[in-house]
């Protein structure tokens, strides 16, 4: 076939120019009245929408007035090209067949969760409507082709989703890969109500022990570690998911016991041992080979084997929990300064640091709040850690209601509708608080240095009952804290000293 150009001088002018737009050299897109425009600034017209100054309709105005600049309608601008949907007649970037993108989407959608009879697939219509209603449909599409082609793209799983060889059940996600692609897809599923909504963490720790029992050569071992992880690390994990959402933190751990158990099995078969003839002295051995995050992470296997009647009784050595040094009382005064005043910061690690700077609360309850524990109350804004309500200073407030209507991650289908204070890329989850904690040492303030600093003060400048109520700590953790710091309150009992014990009356002084 026979090229328009002959040499690569032509080829560079035929299909590339400087865009009106951006003054770029780029691939051409198309011919507007001002000039030749590029893909992205075409793209970024159409999407401008509102009123037009000229005619006075709603559109999209990606054209320009030649007096002021302002962006008008395409026929004011007098445009040839037509960006109205043939379908819907909606002004949107237009694909194959001339169509807007949610027209484009929902034709996709259409197509892949056909269940064979040229309908959608009736118990995943909630999954299209929630996608369809997303308010940037263009997301979506992008989503639909990411590793197009390949085994286990979103396109892929959704047919077979469609066509039913993937059954709607959590255990059927377990194995799927790649697992981030299905995890995302479980997500949705569970946020439209196809699936039952059970914790993400719990997800997540069931899929990882599906492939790491699969890692485990010796079938005895297979089989122990996962009675030990079925009847042991489990349930532990639905009893705390039962009170409050799992944390990161949680599955990692329920995830170390798990792998230690294993290693510790490898341990005994490198030392020609089995379990059940594992003695006080290769337990004491074990320990002394490995590191505290070893020892605490063996000892509820150990404590399992014990009460399951598969070993003897050990003496095991008490755990370790080793705390942070706290941050220097000025250095935490000037970091809340600084991002209180430097409004260059990004607005989202600013807003979490200041919560961790004056509350003392870990990122992994930060991510928790929503904006319903923002109670904006006549001239005062409160936040709810616990009870009663903490008061926020004023520059830290103006910065917690600037931030609540410019969220991010709130224009997909996962979270359009979000109510957490920071909504993350996952349906129905707040941001992850490894990718917040990312964020905020991004800004130079070592969070788990600043917290500690901030119980600190808290617990020396108040009764630490009254802190732990507040902040949401035990009380048990507040008292050790205010321990420690040298407190005063060491004797104060808590509740309401303002009321009067029942049966009481004052006793007459020399002055009544």
């Amino acid at each position: 076939m026979s090229r328009p150009y002959a040499t690569d001088e032509q080829y560079e002018r035929w299909f590339m120019t400087e865009c009106c737009r951006c003054g770029r050299r780029k691939h051409k897109a198309g011919s507007w009245p001002d000039g030749y425009v590029c893909r992205t600034c075409s793209d970024c017209a159409v999407r401008t929408r509102g009123i037009c100054p000229g005619c006075g309709q709603e559109r999209a105005l990606p054209g320009r007035s030649p007096s002021d600049g302002a962006a008008i309608c395409t026929t004011c601008a007098g445009f040839s090209q037509d960006f109205a949907c043939t379908r819907c007649g909606f002004e949107d970037k237009l694909h194959g067949g001339r169509l807007c993108t949610r027209c484009t989407l929902t034709d996709r959608l259409a197509e892949l969760l056909d269940d064979g009879t040229g309908r959608i697939r009736p118990t995943l219509v909630p999954l299209a409507d929630s996608l369809l209603a997303m308010d940037k449909p263009l997301s979506g599409l992008t989503w639909l082709y990411t590793r197009k082609g390949q085994a286990g793209s979103p396109e892929h799983l959704l047919r077979r989703l469609g066509r039913g060889e993937i059954e709607l059940t959590h255990e059927a996600f377990h194995p799927l890969q790649p697992w981030r692609a299905a995890s995302h897809l479980r997500e949705l599923l569970m946020a439209c109500g196809v699936l039952p909504a059970i914790d993400k963490q719990i997800c997540s720790f069931e899929r990882w022990l599906v492939g790491h029992l699969s890692d485990i050569t010796d079938p005895e071992h297979a089989q122990l570690v996962r009675r030990f992880a079925t009847w042991e690390v489990l349930p532990k994990l639905r009893t705390r998911a039962e009170k409050k959402p799992l944390t990161p933190a949680s599955r990692r751990y329920a995830g170390d016991q798990v792998k230690q158990a294993t290693a510790f099995l490898g341990w005994l078969s490198e030392h020609d041992l089995t379990l059940s003839a594992c003695r006080q002295t290769d337990i004491d051995t074990w320990h002394v080979e490995h590191n505290g995050h070893g020892r605490n992470t063996i000892r509820p296997f150990l404590l399992w084997c014990t009460a399951s009647k598969l070993t003897r009784r050990f003496r095991l050595p008490a755990a370790v929990i080793r705390q942070a040094s706290p941050l220097p009382h000025n250095e935490r005064v000037d970091l809340l300064g600084r991002i209180l005043t430097d409004h260059d910061l990004p607005l989202r690690p600013r807003v979490a640091a200041a919560i961790v700077l004056l509350y003392a609360q870990p990122l992994s309850r930060v991510v928790r709040l929503t904006i319903d524990d923002v109670i904006h109350d006549d001239d005062q804004v409160l936040l709810r850690l616990g009870e009663p309500p903490s008061p926020v200073p004023a520059p830290v407030a103006d910065l917690l209601l600037s931030w609540i209507p410019n969220r991010d991650n709130m224009n997909t289908a996962t979270n359009r509708d979000s109510r957490w204070l920071f909504p993350g890329r996952r349906a129905g989850q707040p941001m992850h608080p490894d990718a917040l904690s990312a964020l905020v040492n991004d800004l130079g303030i070592p969070t788990t240095a600043s917290r500690v600093s901030a119980i600190r003060e808290h617990v020396l400048d108040m009764p630490a009952p009254v802190v732990a109520d507040a902040l949401g700590y035990h009380q048990v953790t507040t008292a050790k804290l205010a321990a420690q710091a040298g407190g005063t309150w060491s004797r104060y009992a808590a509740g309401d000293h303002l009321r009067s014990p029942s049966g009481w009356t004052p006793g007459r002084t020399d002055d009544s």
